[in-house]
């Protein structure tokens, strides 16, 4: 079996990289984190006494009186993790909950309270608590958390105060908002208190510490999101996805993003705050990144000047990356595609549902709106048919089959490297199981693909997809038990799936691969 070493470095490897990348243009715009308060939040959490699961979370979190919730303010899953924890907490015939945030000054309490009685818009809340000017984080995980606590909570609270740009006063601040805790504590006795506070504030000498002077009668729950090096320590470790750890007996930290995740959400945050206009931020240089990390992981060099083992000049293939376009301008991309109405619309709903979609008719990248596992997987997609030389390009030198079959087993394909790339890139993302699966031996396999081909346009789309999604999941699963190398899957991503019939004959290898990988254990390959 694969040691703990070897299965934390094949879930790593590629992110590692592309963190690495992140990290040094993050340091390169934004120096405080050498400051002593924040390293002091960095020193605190090393690692973690034993997992627990969604239950044992529940059951911590229900019998604290106060919730400080940490905040990556960069990374909106922080502030949805925060949304669903509250309206999980807030069940009817319970304790009350109130929800106190940083995001708000307490002098705009008032504010606050206009909006949560409907006397003011969303926009104008926005406008008058200057979040743009005070704060400029993304504004709509935030307001979908304040919309939460007035479906759900009995109160809502702005907790910060001035400055927050002299970290020389940011104990100040703790002080402060512990004053203010202790106030709602006084109007609200019963309550459950849920404070969402930035994750450097929540070492256990900065604001927890005041916080039980304060309110020492009060049990303080602390929780964490996303730790790195508690990320890194269960990651090397766990064979299964991880949802949260107990760090002390009053202290826990969930994961629901890996590190890469949000340092690209940061990095974003830094090409949007640089730009003097309303442009939206450069996301090129993030999709870039993670093709990047992606061919350092599979050992394939870009700059090759012929084919064979490597595909010949591929720095010279990447996709033209738009984002933040408009709706119409997006349908004229997709036209550029297709005149088909129908696959328009397939093509707009999945650019919806995971903010991504990669184009190979015209070899471009869109991107409504970051999110990691879209991103990873058409980045992926994208790298399939560059790693072919993009024989879907409207003007390139190859076309794909017109043979039926053929046609289904290369969606296939491209969709199980899509979902393995994604996986490779951003481990947490689940594996596919239970209902979302399919069978795929090679009976199976030519019963979905006859099903496929009786079927509609969309009916094809979804069952190449469903059987390239387990297929993925199961070849990822099948690499962290060292059953699989890299060398093995630069092949598959190289593979010339246009020539009639070979599409359908990686899929069946791919499947029999991955089924002889269960029958017996697995050692160490090429990590």
């Amino acid at each position: 079996m694969a040691t703990s070493t070897n299965l934390g470095s094949r879930r790593n490897a590629a992110q590692m990289h592309a963190l690495a990348s992140v990290e040094r243009e993050v340091r390169a715009n934004d120096s405080s984190g050498r400051r002593k308060y924040l390293r002091d939040f960095s020193k605190a959490f090393r690692s973690y006494e034993s997992v627990i699961d969604a239950h044992e979370l529940t059951s911590m979190v229900r019998a604290a009186d106060v919730v400080l919730i940490g905040d990556y303010h960069a990374l909106p899953s922080a502030q949805r993790f925060a949304a669903n924890l509250l309206e999980q907490r807030a069940q009817p015939g319970d304790r009350p909950v109130v929800l106190g945030v940083e995001t708000i000054f307490s002098r705009h309490q008032h504010i606050l309270e206009e909006w949560w009685r409907r006397e003011i818009d969303e926009e104008e809340l926005r406008q008058r608590i200057r979040f743009d000017l005070d704060w400029s984080y993304e504004w709509p995980p935030f307001y979908e958390l304040l919309v939460t606590a007035r479906e759900h909570a009995e109160a809502v609270y702005g907790l910060d105060c001035m400055p927050r740009e002299d970290l020389r006063k940011i104990g100040a601040r703790d002080r402060h908002a512990a004053d203010k805790m202790a106030e709602i504590h006084q109007h609200h006795p019963n309550a459950v208190v849920l404070v969402l506070f930035g994750e450097s504030h929540l070492a256990p000498e900065h604001l927890p510490r005041v916080l039980r002077e304060r309110l020492p009668e009060q049990r303080v729950l602390t929780v964490l999101q996303n730790v790195d090096a508690l990320y890194w320590q269960v990651t090397g470790v766990q064979q299964e996805r991880v949802e949260a750890v107990r760090v002390s007996d009053d202290v826990v930290c969930v994961f629901n993003a890996t590190p890469l995740e949000k340092y690209e959400s940061y990095r974003l945050c830094l090409s949007r705050w640089r730009q003097e206009d309303e442009q939206s931020p450069d996301i090129a240089p993030t999709i870039f990144n993670l093709i990047d990390s992606l061919l350092r992981f599979l050992d394939v060099n870009r700059y090759a000047s012929h084919n064979g083992t490597q595909p010949k000049f591929l720095v010279d293939l990447l996709p033209e990356v738009h984002g933040g376009v408009s709706d119409a301008r997006l349908r004229r991309l997709l036209s550029r595609v297709t005149v088909e109405e129908e696959r328009i619309e397939t093509m707009l709903r999945r650019v919806e549902s995971q903010g991504s979609v990669y184009l190979p008719a015209i070899n471009a990248l869109y991107v409504r709106e970051f999110q990691m596992t879209g991103a990873a997987e058409e980045a992926s997609r994208f790298l399939h048919h560059a790693c072919r030389g993009l024989p879907l390009l409207c003007d390139g030198y190859a076309v794909a089959t017109d043979e039926p079959a053929d046609r289904f087993y290369a969606r296939t394909l491209e969709h199980a490297l899509a979902y393995f790339g994604s996986r490779v890139l951003y481990p947490v993302r689940p594996a596919i199981g239970g209902e979302e699966a399919c069978e795929f031996s090679r009976t199976g396999c030519e019963k979905l693909m006859h099903d496929a081909l009786r079927g509609d346009r969309s009916s094809f789309d979804s069952i190449a997809q469903k059987l390239g999604y387990t297929l993925g999941s199961q070849l990822y699963d099948a690499y962290l038990r060292g059953c699989v190398s890299r060398s093995v899957l630069r092949h598959l991503f190289m593979a010339h799936i246009e020539e009639p019939g070979k599409a359908r004959q990686i899929c069946f290898e791919v499947a029999r691969k991955i089924r002889g990988s269960r029958k017996k254990p697995c050692g160490s390959v090429e990590a």
